[in-house]
């Protein structure tokens, strides 16, 4: 039996539908005025979660919309799930075309860096997830659920519904605990003694030509100024290295990037500089006490002090300072993450097809040719998918 077969044999989930002798209702938001609407509700349901993840949050929600405002293919797909009229679970997707299929894809996608649903701790994800994607492949038609980037961990991993199809590779989002220490000397005791030296002589040797410093940014301007700096950085970065990403594909996402200054969210800048100059930087946002370091950029030139390894032993130290629970360093796994990290958890795209259409992009490109494709393409020598890179760049 299919997705769509499945759930449209299955009994509706819309108001009137009862659940353990409770009434479960299934709708969709799809207008900025609608969400508004909600968002009271949304941020109380936030606020009662332990495990509310910023990419499903009110605030980031809002700034998707802010940013795509008058756009004419934004096409948002929010879920909300109620029982006796209270908010209990919210899924926040939208509809996109990709490859000639229309997919169901986590709001900002290409920009977002977890799918997850938030729910109430009384509700079951496996019943809510069920319930929520029922109504919305019914309602806005499409393909494919695409689910990047879930998290072992998370109420959607445990929500997943029958038919779902791991797609890609296992990656991994290394993370400090602070919570499990009482301090940061406390914590850095745990760092390996030799990570330690090999970090305090670096920095020793930086500092015999200037000082080194470490600043978070206090003004807006000075968060702007970081964000330009690591978004450029990055993205020469990966074009010297003929790689790319999902958000940096994506022409607008410096732009949406410098709109978040101007949001609800809780933006942390940071940089380390040498004579005053930045040679490590990174920012992201600070979301029920944890803190998701969204992008990051080094000087290369100065690579044999480990200028971003350096660095990220102030962040961590920040985290500390305010108070913090944890260091998100998000996907993927690399070695400078690994040198601070206590811990990664597993993160997994999934896909869930939903029409023949669906099967065949899910089967054929997502699990088939596009892994042989990236495998192929990493394969070549740097300068030639530099050379790639360029020609294929729009």
């Amino acid at each position: 039996m299919s997705f769509a077969a499945h759930f449209h044999s299955a009994p509706a989930a819309v108001s009137g539908a009862r659940t353990n002798g409770l009434r479960l209702a299934v709708r969709l938001v799809r207008t900025r005025q609608a969400f508004e609407a909600i968002a009271p509700e949304w941020a109380a349901l936030e606020a009662g979660s332990r495990n509310a993840v910023l990419f499903q949050s009110v605030g980031w929600c809002r700034a998707v919309f802010e940013f795509a405002a008058g756009r004419v293919d934004f096409d948002p797909v929010i879920v909300t799930l109620r029982r006796d009229g209270e908010l209990k679970g919210v899924l926040p997707l939208e509809r996109v075309h990709a490859q000639g299929c229309t997919l169901l894809a986590a709001l900002g996608n290409g920009f977002q860096q977890y799918s997850d649903v938030l729910l109430a701790p009384d509700v079951d994800p496996a019943e809510a997830v069920r319930e929520m994607l029922a109504v919305a492949v019914r309602e806005a038609r499409c393909d494919v659920v695409s689910l990047l980037k879930v998290r072992a961990d998370s109420a959607l991993a445990q929500g997943l519904p029958p038919g779902h199809v791991a797609t890609g590779a296992s990656a991994g989002a290394p993370y400090v605990a602070l919570a499990n220490f009482k301090d940061f000397a406390d914590y850095h005791a745990t760092v390996k003694a030799k990570t330690r030296k090999n970090m305090r002589n670096a920095r020793n040797r930086l500092e015999r030509s200037g000082p080194v410093e470490h600043e978070v940014a206090a003004s807006p301007i000075e968060t702007l100024g970081v964000i330009g700096r690591t978004v450029v950085g990055r993205a020469q970065r990966l074009e010297d290295q003929g790689l790319t990403s999902r958000a940096f594909q994506d022409e607008h996402f410096l732009d949406f990037c410098l709109s978040l200054v101007n949001s609800d969210l809780d933006l942390l800048a940071m940089s380390l500089t040498h004579n005053g100059v930045p040679i490590a930087e990174q920012w992201g946002f600070v979301h029920g006490g944890r803190y998701y370091a969204f992008v990051a950029s080094r000087d290369f030139t100065i690579g044999e002090e480990s200028p971003g390894k350096l660095h990220l032993k102030n962040v961590i130290e920040t985290g500390f300072d305010r108070g913090l629970s944890t260091v998100d360093l998000l996907v993927p796994t690399m070695a400078y993450k690994l040198t601070w990290a206590s811990g990664v958890t597993e993160v997994q795209d999934h896909a869930v097809p939903v029409s023949l259409k669906g099967h065949a992009r899910v089967h054929l490109w997502d699990r088939l040719l596009r892994p042989l494709a990236k495998r192929a393409y990493l394969a070549l020598p740097q300068d030639v998918r530099t050379r790639l890179m360029a020609v294929l760049r729009p």
